[in-house]
C-alpha cells in the first residue's frame, strides 16, 4: 500500500497534458464489412450478429479453458455455461459500442477482447462465490518491503503505524472497506463491486479519494513516502 500511495502521486504529477485526438484510421475491408452489416437491418444484420456471437463464444471458451485450473471444483457444464454467459454479455457490449471502434486494430480483434474481459470477470466472481470477503487487513506485516536496511525498516515501521492511524481516523467507513479489500486483501474489484452492489467506476473513485486523503494526512504530518520505499 505504501508503494501504491507513492506511485499514485507520481502519476498524478507526471501525467502529460491530453494530446490532440488522432484522426480516424482507414478501416480494413473486413472491419468495414463488419460495421456495415452490423449497422444494417433484416437478415443481413441477423447473420452478422450470429457470426459475431460465434466469434465471441470461441474467445470466451478459450479464456475459460485457460483459467479452468483455478476453478477445479466446477464441472464441464459449468465452464460452458460461463462461456455462453460471457459471449452473450460481450455481444451486447460490442453492439452498444460500435461507434467507438476507430480501426486501431481489426474489428474481430477489438471484439474478441470484450469476450475475454467478460469471461475473466465471471470467472473471478465464480471463484469468490460463497466466500466471505475479508474486509479487514489480514496482516499489516505483509505491507513492509523486504530487503530494507535497518534505517529504512525503522522508517517503514513508523510510517506503517501512522498509516494505520490515518486509515482509522481519516477515511470514511466505506473508504476503509474498499481500500483494505482491494489493496491489502487482493479482492478483485469486480467481485467487490458485485458484493457491494455498486460499479467498478464508483469503487475506483472511492479508492482514488482514499489514497488522496491518506497521502495528504501522511505528508502533512511530515512523512516522506519516497524515503519509506527506499527510493
Amino acid at each position: 500500500m505504501l508503494k501504491a500511495l507513492q506511485t499514485s502521486t507520481v502519476r498524478r504529477v507526471a501525467s502529460p497534458p491530453s494530446a490532440t485526438p488522432s484522426p480516424p484510421r482507414t478501416l480494413d475491408p473486413d472491419s468495414r464489412r463488419w460495421l456495415q452489416e452490423l449497422g444494417g437491418s433484416g437478415a443481413v444484420r441477423d447473420a452478422a450478429i450470429a457470426r459475431l456471437h460465434a466469434l465471441l463464444l470461441r474467445a470466451a471458451r478459450f479464456e475459460v479453458s485457460r483459467r479452468r485450473r483455478t476453478l477445479a471444483h466446477l464441472r464441464g457444464g459449468d465452464h460452458d455455461d460461463l462461456a455462453q454467459q460471457s459471449a452473450d454479455d460481450a455481444l451486447v457490449a460490442v453492439l452498444a459500442k460500435l461507434d467507438d471502434f476507430r480501426g486501431d486494430s481489426r474489428f474481430t480483434t477489438w471484439a474478441y477482447k470484450f469476450a475475454l474481459y467478460e469471461a475473466a470477470v465471471k470467472l473471478r466472481r465464480r471463484a469468490w462465490q460463497d466466500r466471505e470477503l475479508p474486509l479487514q487487513p489480514e496482516s499489516w506485516s505483509l505491507i513492509a518491503a523486504t530487503g530494507a536496511s535497518p534505517a529504512q525498516h525503522a522508517t517503514q515501521n513508523e510510517l506503517l503505524d501512522a498509516l494505520q492511524t490515518a486509515i482509522t481516523d481519516t477515511l470514511s467507513a466505506h473508504q476503509r472497506e474498499v481500500l483494505i479489500a482491494i489493496t491489502l486483501n487482493d479482492i478483485p474489484i469486480d467481485v467487490l463491486a458485485q458484493r457491494l452492489n455498486t460499479t467498478r467506476g464508483a469503487l475506483y473513485k472511492t479508492l482514488h479519494d482514499a489514497r488522496k486523503n491518506l497521502r495528504h494526512r501522511l505528508t502533512t504530518n511530515g512523512h516522506d513516502l519516497a524515503d519509506a520505499n527506499g527510493d
